[in-house]
């Protein structure tokens, strides 16, 4: 059972916030009415993209008997609004800490796989429902914002992945690399074609391919 502090859901709520405004900023500029246009499209794609991302952690850890919980990194917060401004996020709003005097590499790297492994989940996830109402999306609104929705959220998610992939520092590629390496190895290669053809072909191209157009 997840057990939340006031503190942690605090902090959650703040991380969602700014982070989705900080994808906002990088994908609609300085431009005030296209970010507020944009926002709440983002923040269903950050909101499931970085909630449930943590939440893996969590889960993971709590599932080890550990206790964990989400603390905010208010300087991780600022750099990543500033970084906004130049069009990419540097995402790193906090982290789940897991609390234990002793653990192994391996669980370490199974705790820390399961928050880019969530996010893979929902950009396939988004994907398949962007491809479901593609077609329906010419001829109706609902769809339309359905599609929208769908393909911003299958690019963050995938960014997500690959991000905290990366074996740098204390981002959880690192824990993961030193568990195993395959596993790594495998993981960030998904991530990392999810992201590149989301950045170079775009969700609608891959749409199309999908359907056969």
């Amino acid at each position: 059972m997840f057990k939340f502090t006031s503190s942690e859901i605090r902090d959650l709520i703040i991380a969602f916030i700014v982070i989705s405004l900080c994808f906002a900023i990088a994908n609609a500029g300085r431009d005030t009415n296209a970010i507020l246009s944009i926002l709440p499209i983002v923040m269903v794609g950050v909101g499931a993209g970085f909630i449930l991302h943590e939440l893996g952690h969590k889960y993971v850890s709590m599932k080890y008997g550990y206790w964990a919980e989400f603390k905010l990194w208010p300087q991780g917060l600022i750099f990543a609004l500033v970084t906004s401004f130049f069009g990419f996020v540097f995402a790193a709003p906090g982290a789940v800490y897991t609390y234990a005097n002793y653990m192994t590499d391996e669980i370490n790297g199974k705790i820390s796989i399961a928050g880019p492994v969530v996010n893979i989940i929902l950009a396939l996830v988004f994907l398949a429902i962007a491809t479901a109402v593609y077609k329906s999306a010419f001829t109706s609104e609902t769809s339309l914002l359905i599609f929208a929705i769908c393909s911003v959220g299958y690019s963050i998610n995938s960014f997500l992945a690959v991000f905290n992939l990366l074996p740098i520092g204390n981002l959880d590629g690192s824990k993961v690399l030193t568990w195993n390496f395959g596993i790594w190895i495998v993981t960030i290669a998904i991530a990392g074609i999810l992201t590149f053809m989301s950045m170079t072909i775009g969700v609608e191209n891959i749409v199309r391919m999908i359907l056969g157009f």
